[in-house]
């Protein structure tokens, strides 16, 4: 069993928004001999996610409407407080959604390809943008 390292750079334009990022881990994982195994992807960061759905625009605002019901952005958090935090962001919302959505996914590789439903899209969340974010990708497997 061999393990593989490699990362990939997502952007984004505004405060909150989706991006399929399938395309640029399948990329990834081409690069490494691997035919069967286990793709984690993970950000390495506190205030965007990743996780596996439909990559479809109603159900993406529908996602982004569920969060901004669940976790208002003015809510009133201690992190965004200068009495108890010393950020200076106001961006304790985007650390709590991200916290419900999750930072990593893991996926089978079978044949060497990710074992992905037809529908099934990993999908990263920007919770705190515009930024660069890095998305690392760690393969095992032989």
């Amino acid at each position: 069993m061999k393990v593989f390292h490699s990362s990939i750079t997502v952007s984004s334009e505004e405060r909150t928004e989706f991006s399929d990022i399938t395309r640029q881990v399948r990329a990834a994982l081409q690069q490494f001999p691997v035919s069967d195994g286990i793709a984690v992807v993970n950000t390495t960061h506190t205030t965007c996610a990743l996780f596996v759905n439909e990559f479809q625009g109603a159900l993406v605002e529908d996602l982004k409407a569920l969060l901004e019901r669940l976790v208002v952005e003015r809510g009133g958090y201690r992190h965004d407080d200068a009495r108890y935090s010393d950020c200076e962001r106001g961006n304790a919302h985007a650390h709590l959604r991200a916290a419900l959505l999750g930072r990593s996914v893991a996926l089978g590789i079978s044949d060497g390809e990710l074992a992905l439903g037809r529908f099934q899209s990993i999908i990263f969340a920007e919770l705190d943008g515009p930024r660069k974010r890095e998305i690392t990708l760690q393969v095992i497997g032989e």
